[in-house]
């Protein structure tokens, strides 16, 4: 029973990243990524209007 004792954390381990990857893999693109597309888009909007002017300077 020593090995299954050892052999038990590793297989739960791989199932729970299985089940990440493929939840990951689930949500991109569908119909919220032109809504997750937009936000990122006003993101780096921001983030480039706030440091353009000090370039201009």
């Amino acid at each position: 029973m020593d090995y299954v004792s050892a052999l038990l954390p590793p297989v739960v381990m791989a199932v729970a990243f299985i089940a990440l990857v493929r939840t990951i893999v689930k949500s991109q693109g569908g119909a919220n990524k032109a809504k997750e597309d937009a936000a990122v888009d006003a993101a780096l909007a921001r983030g480039e209007g706030g440091s353009r002017p000090a370039q201009e300077r």
